[in-house]
């Protein structure tokens, strides 16, 4: 085990810049903004609101993908980095395949990724396009030799977004409950995406706790022959449980994904949502949110309030579900939120740093 500790010098150039300019934007912040910006240089304490990134083993992604880090400026200077406008600035979903045996539920859970996903990246609109099924894809499919599960191939599925992006968008996320491979010679991937087009697709499927194990009901019972544009197979097919768990997970899946589309690379000055990540146990690492240097990329390309961003966060956590129901005899499914009790506390203090005079 690694614990990667930055400088607070370095930290406070990756921030603000040592470029005059750059650092005069800074001063823009707020009092309260800035000493909760600053937080992060900080990281000694076990206590501190942001720490360093750890690493466990040679498997993790920054020690199995060097990059260059990505400080605020290189950030901002990057000349083809994409940044909403006036008449492209609303995130759209859409949802590829089956979310659940529920109706109502798979809707449910649907929209709480979108109302997650509008608090996260808050003063942009979410919107959901009309769900489609794997045929309507018209995408390459296969049986995963070591999982023997049911996959889809990513490419087509970015060639499909690519023709239903609409006018206004910002960029097209697609989401889905199915496994996905992104060429032949790959085992899987988790999400594949195309920064320059604003679109791009990626899977839940491997959070289910129990993909990696015998047990796995994903898991096809007999052997089926394949059929080119036989999309039969895909009926009843298995979809994880909506627990808690999957719902962070779904969260911080998307939200570092869409966060890619801001031109924000993989991080590797603190723990932050935009680590990347090769399995499941790295991911479950990753806080759910940016650290302060991320943060700022995201604030700079969307300009909201820090706080009022927070404060959207903690409503969506701790919101009352029952209020504004249009029909009492209509199915009601509380919104899973267990696995989000650490998240809450941690913006409750972020609030109270924010706050202060």
């Amino acid at each position: 085990m690694k614990v990667l500790q930055h400088t607070a010098e370095t930290l406070h150039t990756a921030l603000v810049s040592d470029s005059k300019d750059l650092a005069k934007i800074y001063r823009k912040y707020s009092k309260g903004e800035r000493r909760f910006l600053e937080e992060g240089l900080c990281t000694s304490q076990p206590d501190s609101l942001f720490q360093p990134i750890t690493l466990h083993s040679d498997s993790d992604w920054i020690l199995a993908h060097p990059e260059v880090p990505e400080d605020f400026q290189n950030f901002y200077r990057y000349l083809s980095r994409r940044t909403p406008n006036a008449s492209q600035n609303t995130i759209y979903i859409q949802t590829i395949g089956s979310f659940g045996d529920v109706g109502a539920q798979t809707e449910q859970y649907v929209k709480w990724l979108k109302s997650y996903c509008q608090a996260f990246f808050y003063g942009l609109s979410v919107e959901l396009l009309p769900a489609v099924s794997v045929s309507e894809t018209r995408c390459c499919f296969r049986i995963n030799n070591n999982s023997h599960n049911l996959q889809i191939y990513a490419g087509d599925l970015l060639g499909f977004l690519e023709v239903r992006k609409p006018g206004d968008a910002f960029c097209v996320i697609g989401i889905t409950m199915i496994d996905l491979y992104p060429r032949e010679s790959w085992n899987f991937v988790f999400g594949q995406a195309s920064l320059s087009q604003g679109i791009g697709v990626f899977s839940f499927a491997r959070y289910d706790d129990s993909f990696y194990t015998r047990s796995y009901a994903g898991r096809l019972k007999k052997r089926l022959k394949l059929k080119e544009g036989d999309y039969s197979v895909f009926d009843g097919c298995y979809t994880p449980p909506m627990t808690s768990t999957l719902l962070l997970r779904s969260c911080k899946t998307m939200t570092h994904e869409i966060g890619h589309m801001f031109g924000i690379r993989h991080c590797q000055w603190l723990s932050c949502v935009m680590q990347g990540s090769n399995h499941l146990e790295e991911s479950d690492r990753r806080p759910l949110d940016f650290c302060p240097i991320c943060l700022r990329k995201l604030q700079t390309s969307v300009g909201f309030k820090i706080a009022e961003r927070y404060k959207a966060l903690l409503c969506w956590i701790e919101e009352d579900q029952t209020s504004g129901r249009e029909e009492a005899s209509a199915p009601f499914f509380p919104k899973p939120t267990e696995a989000f009790d650490t998240h809450k506390l941690w913006l409750h203090r972020c609030l109270d740093i924010l706050e202060k005079g």
